[in-house]
């Protein structure tokens, strides 16, 4: 079947970033932020971890968002729960600084741009962890627009994570597509390989690789954004 849809994976494969450096100064302005209305910062960043944990275990029940904000008023209370506004005001607006932490690769944007000129649908497959807002702001950060992508995946419209399969299953139910149609194009083994289980095409972009079980990646089409072009052509050709 002909290939017809392009999803990406946003950091590490279209925005360059080590994770560690990225998170450390997304918690750091974070706790900089609640901090006047008393949070304090280990609890905080524990409870986020929790929270993160929770979005990740979802099984399909609830939308991201809600599985997060359950496990925060467990930890914290119901009352907390009136401090959202304060919370969805930092991903709008001071989450912006966190991109100091991550690289830039101008060949994220000009293949993206490539791809859409041959007639590609794009879509935006990051972990859906974050807000909308944030992933808006991450995509500016690798010179793209959200307008870029048919559709961009957030953790108020997903009830699955990566790396579950039923995340990518959900892409293609909402988008109409079938597997065969897809090639999935990410940095990391684990969360974006794993989209091959379902029958999609993959591609593992390797200058930011994220490989924690080790192991051979051989059987993975890899490299930089100009070997995903040609690899690409190839296929078009062949």
């Amino acid at each position: 079947m002909k290939l017809t849809t392009i999803l990406f994976d946003l950091d590490g494969t279209l925005l360059p970033m080590v994770q560690e450096e990225f998170v450390e100064a997304y918690f750091r302005l974070l706790v900089k932020k609640a901090a006047p209305r008393g949070y304090e910062g280990k609890k905080l960043i524990d409870t986020l971890w929790k929270g993160t944990e929770a979005m990740v275990e979802n099984d399909g029940s609830c939308y991201n968002q809600e599985a997060f904000w359950r496990t925060f008023a467990q930890v914290y209370g119901q009352e907390a729960l009136k401090d959202r506004p304060m919370f969805d005001e930092f991903y709008a607006k001071e989450f912006a600084g966190a991109q100091s932490a991550c690289g830039f690769d101008p060949k994220a944007a000009s293949t993206v741009k490539v791809l859409k000129e041959q007639g590609y649908g794009l879509i935006l497959a990051t972990n859906p962890i974050f807000p909308a807002p944030a992933v808006e702001h991450r995509i500016h950060w690798a010179g793209l627009e959200p307008g870029d992508f048919q559709m961009y995946t957030s953790y108020e419209s997903s009830r699955h994570c990566k790396p579950n399969p039923a995340y990518y299953q959900d892409i293609l139910e909402q988008q109409g597509l079938k597997p065969e149609q897809c090639l999935m194009v990410g940095n990391d083994v684990e969360e974006d390989m794993v989209a091959a289980s379902l029958g999609l095409e993959v591609f593992l972009l390797t200058p930011c690789l994220i490989c924690r079980g080790g192991g051979d990646l051989s059987a993975y089409p890899q490299g930089d954004f100009d070997a995903l072009l040609d690899y690409l052509q190839t296929r078009r050709n062949g």
